[in-house]
């Protein structure tokens, strides 16, 4: 069960002459490499839910993506796409010497592995992929029916302000945080991590990659799709969503079909956060997958 635990070591790495952050727990032989979403979040609210994992043997590496948390936060928009962030993962796990890594990524963490794995699929032993998606055009249908949810009045009003650019009008941000509260984390008091993260998130890299909410998607990844590739990631993949996920069940499956070599769980009573919202459910479907896939 997750716990805040103080790092044993904190990294500064050159990454495109800027410096990015990393964390790392442990001293395991195998290494739990966190990916964590946003973008343009801190590494916290992942790190702490997965620190823990140190208590069976493993090594946990987390770092601050370039542009928030400790890593430097530069303003040039043409850093902040997913290729260069495929770059910047791996020269983070070069500079740390991690060998081949049990990859875990959530949310936009999740496309990242997912291009990681295409790109570098040499330096992974498995791929765990939370709570996300690899074809946004058929995350935005399912996002279309998750706000259907609130009622045609409400959806006319959010479509209003959507086309006006008034993303910060009351009654529009009323209908996110409802949206927020029913498929991003369920739980009536978000946790330390997760309020630590979201207080303070960069919306440059977030604006410019996915678009002003959870809840539309405007910006350069709007037409990424990966699952024609995904044949080519043979590894173990477990894949794990929530049952009321902002990035659905029907997405995780979707994955799974396309993946040669994958498991899915969906955790009952979460939404985008299963190792908060269901922690005694999350925790021993991970380290099950994490045991049977070990270096052998």
């Amino acid at each position: 069960m997750w716990r805040e635990i103080e790092p044993e070591a904190r990294h500064e790495i050159e990454v495109d002459g800027h410096k990015v952050v990393a964390y790392s727990f442990g001293s395991g032989s195998e290494t739990v490499f966190c990916l964590n979403g946003g973008p343009g979040l801190p590494c916290d609210y992942l790190r702490e839910a997965h620190s823990c994992l140190i208590d069976k043997g493993y090594r946990v590496v987390a770092f601050d993506q370039l542009g928030t948390g400790a890593s430097d936060r530069p303003t040039d928009a043409s850093l902040w796409t997913i290729g260069r962030y495929v770059e910047e993962t791996e020269t983070v796990r070069k500079a740390l010497g991690l060998g081949k890594v049990h990859m875990l990524g959530h949310s936009w963490g999740g496309w990242l592995a997912i291009d990681y794995a295409l790109t570098y699929p040499e330096n992974l032993q498995t791929l765990i992929l939370e709570d996300t998606v690899a074809d946004m055009p058929h995350l935005i249908l399912e996002l279309e029916r998750l706000r259907a949810a609130l009622g045609p009045e409400t959806v006319s009003m959010m479509q209003k302000h959507e086309a006006q650019g008034t993303y910060n009008h009351p009654e529009y941000l009323a209908a996110v945080t409802i949206l927020n509260y029913r498929h991003v984390c369920r739980l009536p008091e978000w946790p330390a991590p997760v309020r630590r993260s979201l207080d303070d998130w960069n919306m440059g890299p977030y604006e410019t990659m996915q678009g002003p909410n959870e809840f539309l998607y405007i910006g350069n990844l709007k037409d990424w799709n990966r699952i024609p590739d995904l044949p080519r990631v043979t590894i173990p993949v477990l894949i794990t969503t929530g049952e009321h996920d902002e990035l659905t069940p029907a997405c995780a499956l979707r994955m799974k079909l396309a993946l040669p070599n994958a498991e899915l769980k969906v955790f009952a009573n979460a939404s985008h956060m299963p190792f908060y919202e269901n922690p005694q459910d999350y925790y021993p479907a991970l380290i099950d997958f994490l045991s049977r896939h070990g270096a052998s």
